[in-house]
């Protein structure tokens, strides 16, 4: 962890404070667009390309029929939800001035794969998502529920995932 007057918890406050200012003077700056290519090698592997890093593998275990080369696509949103928290909880604590010394997030979600098998209709998705944060800092409690709350109000990730989003998938 580094700290200093323009670092505290590995999270840069001037270029957090720097964004935060120019959409404060161009609102419009706030609008982005996100984007993954997702490639099939084969069975159920694939990859997404995500701006220039390598590409993420994606497969099923075996007992879905997959090689297990990869995590499963459900996998992944469980990590992005818990990767998501995790960037809200280090720019948030930065911003309130609360060092975290360790922080680790236990994401897990509830699947029925009748749906998925195509063996009744019903929904294929998470029927439920929990998440367990443990935040070691020095932090009052009082501060670390402010926190909290600070962080499941304004995760896109999920906001993305506690409402209905419109998807539109679209035939080539």
């Amino acid at each position: 962890m580094t700290e200093s007057s323009t670092q505290l918890n590995s999270v840069n406050i001037g270029m957090v404070a720097s964004l935060a200012e120019k959409i404060q003077q161009e609102p419009d700056v706030a609008d982005t667009k996100w984007s993954a290519e997702v490639k099939w090698n084969g069975g159920f592997r694939s990859e997404a390309k995500i701006r220039e890093f390598d590409p993420i593998g994606s497969d099923e275990p075996a007992a879905l029929g997959g090689t297990d080369t990869g995590p499963n696509p459900v996998e992944q949103i469980l990590g992005a939800l818990g990767n998501c928290l995790a960037v809200g909880y280090a720019a948030n604590a930065t911003a309130a001035g609360i060092t975290i010394k360790d922080m680790s997030i236990k994401v897990e979600g509830d699947l029925d794969l009748h749906t998925f098998l195509g063996l009744k209709n019903g929904n294929a998705g998470f029927s439920n998502i929990s998440v367990k944060v443990d935040i070691d800092s020095d932090a009052s409690a009082q501060d670390l529920q402010s926190l909290h709350e600070k962080v499941q109000n304004t995760s896109p990730v999920g906001h993305t995932l506690n409402r209905a989003v419109p998807v539109a998938i679209d035939l080539a």
